[in-house]
C-alpha cells in the first residue's frame, strides 16, 4: 500500500510541528505532500529541507520570493505559490488523502471547505472553521464525503469516549453530558483585583501547554475553552446546556463523557498534542506519537472545579453567542482576535478583553449563517466596529 498523501495547512506553528514529529516516526504510512505558512520563511525552508514535501503556500508574492531564495541557497527543490485561492488547491489536490488544518483565524475557513467538498479526511485543528461556520462545513463534509475528525485534545478526547462505531444522533440520547476539561490558565488563582497588573508575556506563560501566543492568551481568558464549547456543539450535536467545562489543572485528563447509566468515560494522556494527531491521522488504528505513557505512580492527584464566572467572562460570552447562533460566534470570534492583538501590542489591558468582545457582541445583529459571503462578512463587519470601540476607548484615556 502507498503511503498516504498529507498537507499541512500551518505548518510552522505547534501543531504543525507535532505533526511532522508523527510523521516522521511512521515514514512508512505517510508522504508530505504539501505545507503552507503565512510567515517564518526561514521555520518553513527548514521544514522543506528535512521533510521533502512537493509543494509550499504562502501568503504572498514577496514571502514566495524570500522561501525561493532560502531553498535555493540551501540547494532545495519544491514549488512554491501564494495567496487564498492556492491554499484552497493545496488542500483539494488529488496528491492528497489528509488535511491537517492548523491555521489560525478565518484564514482557514475557505482551504477547510474546499477540503471538506473534495472527499479528503480533515484534521481540525483549526476553531474558527466550526466556531464561524459550523452548518456550513458539516454541509461541505456531507456532500463531499469527508471525514472531519478533531485534533483538539478535548474533542479529541470526546471522540474517543463515544461508542466505537455509533452515529452521532443515535449516541447523543445515551449522553448527560460532554465535560470539557480546562487547565484555568496561568490566573486560574490569581485574585481578580489584580488582572489590571496582568502583562503579556505573564499571559502567554502557559503552565501546562506549548502554544502560540495567540492562544496563550485565549487559554488565559478561558475564551479557548468558550469557543471549544461551540465546536463541541458542531462536532458532537449536542445543545449548550449538556456541554460543560471544568477546570483540571493537571491537564491529564483531556474531557469526559457521561452517560444515563451513570458511567463517565475519560480519556487521559500526558499534555502532548501527539497524542490526538496521531489518532485522528490513524483512526480507526493506533499508531506511535513519540508521547511518554502516564506513571500513575508518579502521579501526586487530579483535582476539578467549577471556572469562576467573575474571572473568566469570556467562557459566558461564548454560551452567549451560541445560544444566539447564526452569525454571533463568528462576531465573538472577530472581536476576540481584534481584542487580544490589541492585548499583545499593549493597546488593551487583560481585564479588557472580555468588554471589548461584549460591546462588539452588543452592537451587532447576528443574520443567519446562509452562506460564507455572510459568515465572512460578519467577521469584517465586527473587526470594523471592534477597532472603532478600541479607537474610541484609547481617545478617551
Amino acid at each position: 500500500m502507498s503511503p498516504t498523501g498529507i498537507s499541512i495547512l500551518g505548518a510552522t506553528g505547534s501543531i504543525g510541528a507535532s505533526t511532522l514529529d508523527v510523521l516522521a516516526r511512521n515514514p512508512e504510512r505517510y508522504r508530505l505532500y504539501a505545507v503552507s505558512a503565512h510567515s517564518r520563511m526561514d521555520r518553513l525552508a527548514e521544514i522543506i529541507r528535512v521533510h521533502h514535501p512537493e509543494h509550499a503556500v504562502v501568503s504572498d508574492e514577496a514571502a514566495a520570493d524570500k522561501l525561493a531564495a532560502l531553498l535555493k541557497e540551501a540547494g532545495v527543490r519544491c514549488s512554491i505559490s501564494w495567496g487564498s485561492e492556492a491554499l484552497s488547491e493545496m488542500a483539494s489536490a488529488d496528491e492528497v488523502e489528509v488535511v491537517m488544518a492548523a491555521i489560525v483565524g478565518a484564514a482557514a475557513l475557505a482551504p477547510t471547505l474546499a477540503a471538506a467538498r473534495s472527499g479528503k479526511r480533515i484534521l481540525l485543528a483549526n476553531k474558527e472553521a466550526l466556531v464561524m461556520s459550523g452548518s456550513l462545513l458539516l454541509e461541505a463534509v456531507r456532500e463531499g464525503g469527508a471525514e472531519l475528525l478533531p485534533v483538539d485534545s478535548e474533542h479529541n478526547a470526546i471522540f474517543q469516549c463515544l461508542p466505537a462505531g455509533f452515529d452521532y444522533g443515535l449516541a447523543r440520547g445515551n449522553i448527560v453530558k460532554l465535560l470539557l476539561t480546562a487547565s484555568g490558565g496561568p490566573f486560574r488563582t490569581l485574585p481578580a483585583e489584580r488582572f489590571g497588573d496582568i502583562t503579556p508575556e505573564m499571559a502567554v506563560a502557559h503552565p501546562n501547554w506549548v502554544m502560540g501566543r495567540k492562544i496563550s492568551v485565549d487559554s488565559a481568558t478561558m475564551m479557548n475553552k468558550g469557543l471549544e464549547v461551540i465546536e463541541a456543539h458542531w462536532l458532537f450535536g449536542v445543545d449548550a446546556e449538556r456541554i460543560e467545562v471544568v477546570i483540571h489543572p493537571q491537564s491529564m485528563i483531556h474531557s469526559m463523557v457521561q452517560y444515563v447509566d451513570g458511567s463517565v468515560i475519560a480519556q487521559m494522556g500526558n499534555p502532548d498534542m501527539r497524542t490526538p494527531i496521531a489518532h485522528a491521522l490513524a483512526w480507526p488504528e493506533r499508531i506511535r506519537s513519540g508521547v511518554e505513557p502516564v506513571d500513575f505512580s508518579r502521579l501526586a492527584g487530579l483535582s476539578f472545579e467549577a471556572p469562576d464566572p467573575v474571572r473568566f467572562p469570556c467562557l459566558r460570552l461564548a454560551y452567549q453567542a451560541l445560544k444566539a447562533a447564526g452569525t454571533a460566534p463568528a462576531i465573538l470570534n472577530a472581536a476576540n482576535e481584534v481584542a487580544v492583538a490589541a492585548f499583545l501590542a499593549g493597546r488593551l489591558s487583560f481585564a479588557a478583553i472580555a468588554r471589548l468582545v461584549e460591546e462588539t457582541l452588543a452592537a451587532i445583529v447576528a443574520v443567519p449563517a446562509s452562506c460564507l459571503d455572510t459568515v465572512l462578512g460578519a467577521d469584517r463587519e465586527a473587526r470594523s466596529v471592534a477597532n472603532a470601540l478600541l479607537a474610541r476607548a484609547e481617545k478617551s484615556r
